[in-house]
């Protein structure tokens, strides 16, 4: 069994998931987006707390709320990072996109490491994400299924009530449209999906009430 610890960082509240195997420990770190020291701080302490160990790092896309702390989980924990091939050029266009909303430079994230394609299957202890991929919000978008728990790590594609932007380059809104009836409408309505913004919610509250998927 896992646990989903949601953690919430960075200017625009982008939630940073840590995703723990209840038995070894072993951790994945899901999009960190930790942007200052005490962010960095914080993010530390609870894998401390919680006598985890990271075993892996991975983007669900590579918007710039979503890797602030690359290079720092990369540096702290010997991380490999794991992204789409389609977010390559996002990843590193990432500092300049930084500056053009006036926020403070960021610290460039390391290159990714390994690709991750849709049909692959990512471990942790006995637990086995499916990779979906979604592009629309962005090009490489990637969710992480738990079937076995009935959960999704879902990036930005789908919110509480809402969908991912489409207007940032790369964005297409009938793509986003397409990735969330073909590949995630098909869900069970137990699912839960934990979003990169906002609170967590449900595949059949979303299919039931969604103003976007009604």
């Amino acid at each position: 069994m896992t646990t989903v610890l949601p953690l919430t960082f960075n200017p625009v509240a982008e939630n940073t998931y840590i995703v723990y195997d209840n038995d070894s420990r072993e951790a994945i770190i899901f999009d960190p987006g930790c942007f200052t020291n005490a962010e960095e701080s914080e993010l530390s302490r609870a894998i401390e707390d919680l006598k985890l160990k990271p075993v892996k790092l991975i983007n669900t896309h590579c918007h710039f709320d979503h890797i602030f702390g690359n290079d720092y989980v990369v540096k702290k924990y010997g991380l490999k990072l794991g992204i789409h091939e389609l977010e390559r050029d996002i990843l590193q266009a990432a500092p300049v996109v930084v500056n053009m909303y006036g926020l403070p430079p960021m610290t460039p994230s390391p290159p990714a490491d390994y690709f991750i394609a849709e049909g692959e299957a990512i471990t942790l202890g006995d637990t086995t994400f499916d990779v979906l991929f979604c592009p629309g919000h962005s090009p490489g978008s990637i969710c992480f299924h738990n079937a076995q728990e009935d959960y999704l790590i879902a990036g930005d594609v789908l919110f509480d009530g809402s969908i991912g932007r489409t207007d940032l380059p790369g964005g297409d809104h009938q793509t986003l449209l397409g990735s969330i009836l073909t590949k995630l409408m098909p869900l069970p309505d137990k699912t839960v999906v934990w979003p990169g913004h906002g609170g967590k919610t449900t595949i059949g509250k979303e299919r039931g009430s969604n103003p976007f998927l009604t």
